[in-house]
């Protein structure tokens, strides 16, 4: 699997649980019909670890065939959608491109 992930912090005007509920319901509806996409798992932030840590939402996990598979699903109009639907809005992001390799399976 390739994977893009993305590392999100809500507008300062939103809940965390404002910010999850759109992450996980309003916009997702248009996430899912990125082209490639095989899988999808996100992580609400419930709590930061250490000092430097704090002040993200969430984590999203959108998974791939292949490297190529996920730029061309970043190249879409599927993806410039989801881009559009974000809009403006004034939260921040990381987001990366990796493989993904199985390090335990318990």
């Amino acid at each position: 699997m390739f994977n893009l992930v993305l590392l999100a912090a809500r507008p300062p005007e939103w809940t965390h649980e404002q910010f999850v509920d759109w992450w996980r319901g309003e916009h997702a509806e248009v996430t899912y019909p990125l082209p490639g996409l095989r899988a999808w798992r996100h992580t609400a932030v419930s709590s930061a670890l250490e000092p430097r840590s704090e002040g993200w939402d969430g984590v999203s996990v959108l998974s791939f065939d292949s490297e190529e598979a996920a730029r061309a699903a970043l190249a879409s109009e599927e993806w410039a959608r989801a881009v559009e639907h974000v809009g403006s809005m004034r939260g921040k992001r990381i987001a990366l491109l990796g493989d993904e390799r199985e390090m335990f399976l318990g």
